[in-house]
């Protein structure tokens, strides 16, 4: 009976000790699993905080790398208005500088021929027959002894300045002009007389001040084809008439011949380099109104060679 009850003692004893060691074990398997799953979270924490940064570090080089895009764009476009700026202002230069060594074609010496219409015709009227030339003989000097250009580019620009212009009119007969009783502009034959008269003319001086556009066309190294136009004005300065005689003596008569005081015309001229041919055309009458010859007016015109000497 004892025995049994031994027994039965121990045998409790032993579940005992069994289940107070499985609970043991259980609870460390918990807490092994609690720090297990610690960790995981700990792990996953780290995860999703590495994956944060990592995100962050990739915003912060997309900012920068957008950042510095813009800053390479801001940069290209203030390059680009920089070089715009300095092309410009280059280009500027280049025009300027061009400009300042344009040099137009007025200045130098014109021999030519001159002549006078009437109502745009070379033909006169019967009653100032004795106003007809000889024209192979009536010349015109030109002295352009000053000049002032002002370019708009290397070979285009405006030309002025001031010259001399000489006209003889050359009569066919021996007669000449004188102004008459009536204050108009009349003949005097000269048949007849002595010594017999060889030559006659009538001469005006003018102080010429033209405004002329002028382009310059490259043909070859440094040469130039020249075109210009314009118009003129003119200051009479003085007039006369001179007479030859066979003898070789000479008269001549200075006056004012009813010229008017002023006169403008246009012109225009074109050639190679420093030699141009050149016609002008004055456009106002010649004479003061109702006292011209026979109280006709007329209109003069010159044609000829220029050499320049401006370059």
């Amino acid at each position: 009976m004892i025995k049994n009850a031994f027994l039965i003692i121990a045998a409790a004893m032993i579940c005992q000790g069994f289940t107070f060691q499985t609970t043991e074990t259980v609870k460390k398997a918990e807490e092994k699993t609690v720090s297990t799953g610690s960790s995981k979270l700990d792990i996953l924490k780290s995860l999703e905080s590495g994956k944060t940064e990592e995100s962050r570090i990739e915003d912060r080089k997309l900012e920068n790398g957008k950042t510095d895009l813009e800053k390479v764009e801001s940069s290209s476009e203030k390059e680009f208005e920089r070089n715009h700026y300095w092309n410009q202002e280059e280009d500027s230069e280049y025009r300027d500088r061009g400009a300042r060594h344009f040099r137009g074609h007025w200045s130098g010496v014109e021999f030519g021929l001159n002549n006078f219409t009437y109502s745009r015709s070379m033909n006169l009227p019967d009653a100032i027959s004795y106003m007809s030339l000889d024209a192979n003989h009536s010349l015109n000097f030109n002295l352009n002894f000053s000049q002032l250009s002002v370019g708009f580019s290397r070979h285009i620009g405006i030309v002025t300045g001031i010259g001399l212009t000489w006209n003889n009119y050359r009569f066919h007969e021996g007669n000449t002009i004188a102004i008459g009783s009536d204050g108009v502009i009349s003949p005097v034959y000269n048949t007849g007389v002595t010594p017999p008269v060889k030559r006659s003319k009538f001469a005006d001086l003018y102080l010429n001040i033209p405004a002329l556009l002028e382009i310059q066309i490259p043909a070859g190294f440094d040469n130039h084809l020249n075109i210009a136009a314009g118009v003129i004005g003119g200051l009479k300065l003085n007039a006369w008439t001179k007479l030859v005689y066979e003898n070789g003596e000479k008269s001549k008569i200075n006056g004012d011949y009813n010229l008017n005081l002023l006169r403008g015309g246009v012109t225009a001229r074109i050639g190679y380099q420093n030699f141009m041919l050149f016609g002008t055309y004055y456009l106002t009458p010649w004479f003061q109104e109702l006292k011209g010859p026979s109280g006709y007016n007329l209109e003069p015109f010159e044609i000829g060679l220029a050499f320049t000497f401006n370059d």
